[in-house]
């Protein structure tokens, strides 16, 4: 989840009350990351127009299927920006159909990219960008410092294997994205970078952050991957690494001008499970498409994001939605997939779940049985957390700053996804 801050008075798609719409438009990408949970990424299949054409008819013929007050139409990969034709010209159909069918998305819509930025300078993005600007959103990922990104942002090889999938290489891309983050900080200078934290990168998570502030990112977005690649010890050296982050951020005062999403006033609660009871991930109430013209309920579904189970498909651009395939997602809460513990645990709030990841690592084929490998992180985050806040508001009173403090807090809003 992205904890983008926005103002109370923003339009109605920055405040959850929008459809999100993912096409997958390529599973290609310049990179083979090595934490990515896309494992099937390949050079093969990549959306023609005639399955997006088709897709947009049927989404915005069926309006009163989707009755959400605005869509984020998004676009991912692989790389999207790979397939920037495509989407130039998806996203021209789509403004003509809204208007020609007045549908109540006209002009309450957004395009949305989460791109590697590697192609952002060039002049086919940069003439999207020009044509859409007030439609569009784009977050850049850069992890950190050149050591921490080359850790595991890498380019892939040159050449796919037999079966057509990235394989990594050990080149790193710091370099290459760096270069573009001055031209996309003065085009979206509100905008934040998405930060993935693994076992190897634990240790390069402070002067990672400093770096993207030092490089005039103000919101990062950060969390640790859903999957279980945790090694013992990993949360002692994680909440070293945040405690050690908040003496930097609060002494050297960037919380005044810079947020960072691992540290959070509204985290670390016990719950009460009848009235916290909603489902923490979208998935059912997204809807996502991919060359083949499959209908998901999240791209986590797709085959290219699983490692041990079939894809999960709820339709296709031609039947539409299986309704009854989709009902299991619509009546996901917390008490549902939750085990005992996590009902019971202390610090419950803000510990999240993929509901992909659920699927992927479950026991059996089922969408209700929890994954709960981030666990210990959690409660290392909720700790580090605890102690951010602590010495930030000691500091604060001594300063005889903190009711004007909790008031600048009080006027924003995270985003809701």
């Amino acid at each position: 989840m992205d904890l983008y801050k926005i103002k109370d008075n923003e339009p109605a798609w920055q405040s959850g009350m929008s459809k999100n719409i993912t096409f997958i438009v390529t599973k290609d990408c310049q990179l083979a990351c090595k934490y990515c949970y896309l494992v099937g990424k390949n050079v093969k299949e990549r959306m023609s127009w005639e399955t997006a054409k088709t897709f947009v008819d049927y989404v915005l013929e069926h309006e009163d299927e989707f009755r959400e007050e605005s869509v984020v139409w998004d676009f991912i990969g692989g790389e999207p920006f790979l397939e920037i034709e495509l989407i130039d010209k998806i996203c021209d159909y789509l403004k003509l159909r809204m208007f020609e069918l007045n549908h109540h998305w006209f002009n309450s819509y957004r395009f949305s990219f989460s791109t590697n930025g590697i192609n952002y300078h060039t002049s086919e993005v940069q003439s999207f960008i020009k044509k859409n600007r007030e439609h569009i959103s784009i977050g850049i990922t850069i992890d950190g410092t050149e050591k921490k990104h080359d850790l595991n942002r890498v380019w892939k090889q040159p050449t796919a294997d037999a079966n057509g999938l990235t394989q990594p290489s050990e080149r790193g891309s710091y370099k290459d994205v760096v270069k573009n983050i001055p031209l996309w900080l003065s085009q979206f200078p509100d905008a934040g970078t998405k930060v993935t934290i693994s076992s190897a990168d634990i240790p390069y998570i402070k002067e990672s952050v400093l770096h993207l502030y030092s490089l005039g990112i103000h919101q990062v977005n950060i969390n640790v991957v859903f999957e279980d690649v945790w090694q013992e010890g990993d949360d002692a050296r994680f909440e070293e690494q945040l405690m050690e982050l908040a003496d930097a951020i609060i002494d050297g005062g960037w919380y005044q001008d810079y947020a960072c999403s691992f540290f959070s006033e509204h985290i670390g609660k016990s719950l009460d499970p009848e009235r916290d009871n909603q489902n923490w991930c979208g998935a059912g109430r997204m809807l996502s498409v991919d060359a083949a013209g499959n209908l998901y309920p999240c791209t986590r579904f797709a085959q290219y994001s699983l490692r041990s189970k079939k894809a999960l498909i709820i339709g296709n651009i031609k039947d539409g939605i299986n309704e009854n395939l989709l009902r299991p997602f619509l009546t996901l809460d917390r008490i549902t997939q939750s085990p005992q513990k996590c009902l019971d645990c202390e610090v419950a709030s803000g510990c999240a779940w993929c509901q992909g990841e659920n699927y992927d690592a479950a026991q059996t084929n089922t969408i209700y049985e929890r994954s709960t490998a981030i666990c210990l992180m959690h409660k290392a985050r909720v700790r580090a957390n605890n102690y951010y806040w602590n010495k930030l508001y000691r500091k604060l009173e001594l300063e005889g700053r903190r009711e004007e403090f909790e008031k600048n807090e009080r006027d924003v809003k995270p985003e809701i996804c």
